[in-house]
């Protein structure tokens, strides 16, 4: 799939709606629409990649800053404390479903393994 037809893309780029809370010039978050907890966003590098094994097209500061933006997000929706996860499911065995690159940042209740 190429950046035209992908959905994220497509938020990214405000074609399509979607709760943001936090963007820059190279990272996008926005809420997930089918949250697993009170607090669920999808971390995004603006540049499509469709997964782990490309990430090496996307500049160190872009990697790097997908965490941080990650933790920025756990502060400022009130789950640093309380403790959050980060989860990247890369392919269809680990339950990826859109084929460009995300960060899920989940909080606000216990949290367990899946």
């Amino acid at each position: 799939m190429d950046e035209k037809d992908c959905l994220f893309c497509k938020i990214v780029r405000k074609e399509m709606d979607s709760n943001v809370v936090y963007e820059d010039d190279e990272v996008f978050a926005f809420e997930d629409i089918n949250g697993r907890a009170p607090v669920h966003v999808l971390v995004v590098p603006r540049q499509h990649v469709a997964n782990l094994e490309e990430i090496g097209a996307l500049p160190d500061r872009v990697t790097k800053r997908l965490f941080e933006v990650a933790s920025e997000i756990a502060r400022k929706l009130g789950v640093l404390d309380g403790g959050y996860a980060v989860r990247i499911n890369n392919g269809k065995d680990a339950g990826q479903e859109i084929f460009h690159l995300h960060l899920h940042v989940i909080g606000g209740k216990r949290l367990g393994m899946p």
